[in-house]
């Protein structure tokens, strides 16, 4: 008798992270969910833990792998999307926790690129409106102040102008 094949799910939310598997008839055969912990250093700012995220998708990911009596053939992935997080290239660590994608901090640094006449650029390179929602704004806050991120060198006006030493995500 041959084993059939299993789809992991990973659903990397903005309130817990779950992990479903599937069968080959597409029913859900195991379950695994664990809450995150949302940070709120000051009103209108929202952010995670990056380590946390990645320990709750390992453990989601193992609970839910375990019912499994045949391979996973195939791993679908969904997430915060613009959630925003610098890692240190170096080391791989994040240099400061994750910017959720409901965070207003930026919103004055928007309203100054909007000012600034940077709306119709930013829309036909990007097919996006200036807005704190998404990660330009965020990576333009991190670089500027996070630890270690702030005394880097300046190289450009771009929010990545320091991108050679950290790599981001969301």
């Amino acid at each position: 008798m041959s084993q059939s094949a299993y789809v992991l799910a990973i659903d990397q939310g903005t309130t817990s992270t779950r992990a479903i598997l599937f069968d080959s008839s597409g029913r859900a055969r195991s379950t695994a969910q664990i809450e995150l912990t949302q940070h709120y250093p000051r009103p209108g700012w929202v952010e995670h833990d990056p380590e946390e995220i990645w320990r709750t998708i390992v453990s989601t990911c193992r609970e839910a792998a375990a019912a499994a009596d045949g391979p996973i053939a195939a791993i679908g992935i969904t997430n915060q999307r613009e959630t925003t997080v610098l890692w240190e290239r170096a080391t791989g660590r994040p240099v400061h926790n994750a910017i959720v994608w409901q965070d207003r901090r930026t919103a004055e640094l928007c309203a100054r690129w909007r000012t600034e006449g940077l709306a119709e650029a930013v829309a036909q390179r990007t097919g996006l409106v200036i807005d704190p929602y998404f990660s330009a704004s965020k990576i333009r806050w991190l670089l500027d102040t996070a630890p270690g991120c702030a005394s880097a060198p300046r190289r450009a006006k771009s929010p990545l102008a320091r991108s050679t030493a950290f790599c981001s995500g969301g």
